[in-house]
């Protein structure tokens, strides 16, 4: 297979991104505008206690949806890996009026778990891409995405258009990201970043899922060394790391005096003030080159499948 050929999935679904987002924000605002129609909202109203949940990429969205929501004022919102929800038989004991969780496949074990677990106890909410997958009849409303959904086992475009679509529903405007997205998916990717031997993300607030899912995509195509960090922690020891033929690319707002220390480290330091979700995009981009230089297939990665699904009646 030529390194052209590796990753065609991926990239085709990397590229469509903009477009599909567009797609999304008017879901939103279609879905929004039958339910207050209907009375009878898809997701949860204003001021209630939401938790979100996720394995893998769709935990970082969750991360960075319910950070915004809470910024936003919409109520308390929290973000858990779907294994470590702290939910079951008791999130009326804390206070949760919804859950909603994010799955591409909705065949995911531990969110399959989680809902069936939920059933009567909490209003549940799920987010998917495959309209006929288990989790479309667990979840007593739908989100369904199908024009986001995707071939290739590492995630782009379901997962920021999951996002997209829940940011939209808080009013926020997303013009911005849609119209940089769109060079930024097929933009050249620079030779030091296909040289570079390491990355670090970082975020602040809602972006810090952001970081998270950028270091997960780089691990899971690239098979490098990458990690991620809220912003302000990256001084308090992740930055030892820093150095020539290293990146360290910032998400959202810079801490103050980030970009002096990181001009000392000699590392490539990447803060184009770019919208974060357009930034992720691009990431995307890099990720994909990056693989093809080192001969690997993004859209079927060492050691992982399209969905978890794990065996539990041993």
């Amino acid at each position: 297979m030529s390194n052209s050929a590796l990753g065609a999935f991926m990239e085709e679904e990397l590229v469509s991104q903009p477009d599909v987002w567009l797609q999304a924000i008017a879901q939103a605002g279609a879905d929004a505008a039958k339910a207050e129609a209907a009375g009878e909202p898809r997701l949860p109203a204003d001021g209630e206690r939401v938790a979100v949940v996720g394995c893998g990429t769709s935990w970082f969205m969750a991360q960075s949806y319910a950070t915004a929501r809470e910024a936003a004022g919409k109520g308390v919102t929290d973000a858990f890996a779907a294994s470590e929800a702290f939910l079951n038989h008791n999130s009326a004991g804390r206070g949760y009026d919804a859950v909603i969780a994010i799955t591409r496949s909705g065949t995911t074990t531990e969110v399959i778990e989680l809902l069936q677990a939920l059933r009567g106890t909490v209003r549940t909410v799920a987010l998917i891409g495959d309209m006929d997958s288990p989790v479309a009849t667990l979840a007593d409303a739908v989100v369904g995405l199908p024009y986001a959904d995707e071939k290739s086992v590492v995630q782009t475009r379901f997962a920021t258009t999951a996002l997209v679509y829940l940011l939209s529903s808080l009013g926020i405007d997303l013009s911005d990201a849609v119209e940089q997205a769109r060079p930024a998916v097929t933009e050249a990717v620079p030779q030091e970043l296909l040289d570079a031997e390491q990355f670090t993300f970082l975020g602040t607030g809602w972006t810090v899922g952001l970081a998270h899912e950028a270091g997960l995509k780089m691990r899971e195509a690239v098979q490098g060394w990458t990690e991620s960090y809220p912003a302000m922690e990256y001084r308090h020891g992740p930055i030892s790391i820093a150095a020539p033929g290293r990146v360290t690319w910032l998400f959202g707002e810079q801490p103050e005096g980030l970009d002096a220390n990181m001009e000392a480290t000699g590392a490539l330091y990447i803060n184009t003030g770019k919208h974060p979700l357009a930034e992720l995009a691009r990431v995307h981009r890099v990720t994909l080159e990056r693989a093809r230089v080192r001969g690997l297939n993004p859209d079927l990665p060492r050691n992982l499948t399209r969905s978890v699904i794990l065996d539990t009646t041993a």
